[in-house]
Parts: structure tokens; C-alpha cells; sequence
């Protein structure tokens, strides 16, 4: 029995689980903890937690107890992954393996700015052009500098989970029309110009042009037999086209062979309005939409990345075809 804990992660992550789970050669006993003691993922786990609050050094120190306490052989984290990662001899020394790469290539990829830089000198990755800006000044050169190509401007903080500071920035918005819909991420230059100017300096903020096109999130996995590459064309609605592009999996290939990551890892690519795909950021762990590109092309990326883990090849078929997947909420009594 592989006796797997999983700390406060996503709610997808409950499918997650269950494609780990499932196509198994030994038993996989999940032990689970979240923040939210009644999110959906206690469904797919044998054991349920409640996750510690606590942050930094003081938050491994209660994750290495966690792992002695519960006998864990495999932790896979979410939560906090950039301090674990950095702390990973201390789980290795107790024989607990962590889904999770180094934590120069984690930290190093967290950071927006040092991978464009990084990988903008390679001829099989498109990189955007980009300007990096910590004060007001820079920031309205970089956008003059931009928005003579009339594709338009967005910025975001350089590091950022979730695209969370993602804004793209139009030459007005009409304050009325927002009662009819949705914001969204829109920003008027002015606006943001005169928030910028209110602080001495901020956060290294990434300057870019907006890329109009659809984004493809591509789940990637290193193995023995290969790149496990499988990519996602995401619009506008719940509806996904898995698919195949190989100019698209050079560049993946390019970027995991590049740094060396190990572990299980998703690109995000945005197209340009010519179809140009251009690499947006990489994280470094399993995304959200996983199991949907699982799904459609019979790759059992979840279970492979567990078993690549403790020393096991599991084979696979790559998959080269195209299908539309979707997904529905299904409701669910969290017991």
C-alpha cells in the first residue's frame, strides 16, 4: 500500500485522486487536508484533515510531523510547494518522497521575468515581447513603447498565481456599459497610470502586449518512454479541443528538457491573432483541467507521475488526435 497525502489543493483535484487511483499495480490510500475542512476533495480521500494555518519554515515543520505521524511514502503539495521544495531533504530523510521538483527550478519558474528571459534566445520557443517595470515611469514607457503595434497592452505582476493581476489595459472604459455585463479584467490606461503613480514604486510588474487569441494549456510529464505532452485549446466556454501540434510540443520539449523538470508540470501558451503561440508562464505542478485532457487522450498522467516517482515505468500511448471535451457540475453530499 502507497499511502499518499495531498494538502489543500483545488477541487479538481478530487478526479486528480481518482485517475491516481485508478489503473493502480498496488494499493493507494489517499490522506487529504484542507483550509476548508468541507471542500469536495474529502470525497475522493480514505483519510480527511484539517489543514494548519501556518505558513513558511513553521508550515514544513508541521508537514514533516504530518508525514511521520501518518506514514506517508508520497507527498504531494500544493500548498506552500516553493518552501517544501526547498526543504526536501528533510522529507527524503524520512523516506518520503515529494511530487514536486527542486526548488531552484520551482522558484526560478515562479518568477515570469527570469523565464522570458531565460528562454527568449531559443529559437523553438516564441517568447512576447515584454518590458519589466517597478515604478510608474517605466510603466508608461513600456505601454507608449507597446501600444505602437495596435495589438494592444496588458500587464501582470511578474510573479502571480492564477493570473490573478492580469489586466489588459484599453484606452477608455464606459463606466455605464459595465452595469450590462461582466468587468472582467479590463483597465483604462488613465486609471491605472494615476493607481501606479500613488506608489513610489510595487512589485516587478511584466508589461506585454495582448495576445487576442485562444490559450492552450498543455499537462507535460518527462518519462523514460518519452514527453507526455497533452495539450488544450481553451475558449470561451466549458468546452475544450485536445489536440495535437507538434510545433506546440517542441517548444514543451524545449522548456522541460531545458530546465530538467521531473515532475508533472502545465505550459501555458496564448495565440496570437494570427494563431502565433507564445509562452505565457509554466507551473510546476498539476493544473486544474488535467483530467479533462486525461479523459479525451487516454493518458493516465496522474497515476504515470506516481509511479515515475517511486521507481516505475508505466507505459502509455500518445495520443495524436483531436476531441472536444467538456465537463458539468455534478453536485455532490460531502459525507
Amino acid at each position: 500500500m502507497v499511502r499518499v497525502w495531498f494538502n489543500h489543493w483545488f477541487s479538481t483535484a478530487h478526479q486528480i485522486i481518482g485517475l491516481m487511483k485508478r489503473d493502480a499495480a498496488d494499493e493507494i490510500y489517499v490522506i487529504g487536508s484542507n483550509l476548508v475542512m468541507n471542500s469536495v476533495i474529502k470525497n475522493a480521500c480514505d483519510e480527511w484533515y484539517a489543514d494548519s494555518e501556518l505558513k513558511g519554515d513553521s508550515y514544513v515543520s508541521f508537514c514533516i510531523e504530518f508525514c511521520k505521524a501518518h506514514d506517508i511514502d508520497v507527498f504531494a503539495p500544493r500548498r506552500e510547494m516553493v518552501e517544501i521544495s526547498r526543504q526536501k531533504e528533510r522529507f527524503e530523510r524520512l523516506g518520503v518522497r515529494v511530487l514536486a521538483d527542486s526548488y531552484d527550478k520551482i522558484s526560478f519558474l515562479g518568477d515570469k521575468a527570469k523565464t522570458y528571459e531565460f528562454f527568449k534566445g531559443n529559437k523553438d520557443i516564441n517568447v512576447p515581447d515584454y518590458f519589466v517595470v517597478n515604478n510608474s515611469a517605466e510603466f508608461e514607457q513600456a505601454y507608449e513603447s507597446l501600444s505602437k503595434s495596435g495589438s494592444g497592452v496588458c500587464c501582470k505582476y511578474v510573479q502571480d498565481e492564477g493570473g490573478m493581476s492580469f489586466r489588459r489595459i484599453v484606452d477608455e472604459i464606459d463606466r455605464f456599459e459595465l452595469l450590462g455585463y461582466y468587468q472582467g479584467a479590463k483597465i483604462a490606461y488613465h486609471e491605472l497610470a494615476e493607481i501606479l503613480r500613488s506608489q513610489e514604486s510595487f512589485k516587478d510588474m511584466l508589461v506585454m502586449p495582448y495576445l487576442s487569441g485562444d490559450e492552450i494549456s498543455v499537462d507535460c510529464l518527462a518519462t523514460g518512454q518519452g514527453l507526455i505532452a497533452v495539450m488544450r485549446r481553451k475558449g470561451w466556454t466549458r468546452d475544450e479541443r485536445v489536440f495535437f501540434d507538434e510545433g506546440i510540443y517542441k517548444m514543451c520539449r524545449a522548456v522541460v528538457h531545458g530546465i530538467g523538470l521531473e515532475c508533472p508540470c502545465n505550459i501555458q501558451f496564448k495565440l496570437s491573432e494570427n494563431e502565433t503561440p507564445y509562452l505565457l508562464e509554466i507551473n510546476t505542478r498539476m493544473s486544474g483541467g488535467t483530467p479533462m485532457g486525461c479523459l479525451a487522450s487516454g493518458i493516465n498522467l496522474p497515476n504515470i507521475a506516481l509511479n515515475k516517482l517511486l521507481g516505475k515505468e508505466v507505459g502509455w500511448t500518445p495520443f495524436k488526435g483531436e476531441k472536444t471535451v467538456s465537463y458539468i457540475e455534478v453536485p455532490q453530499i460531502i459525507n
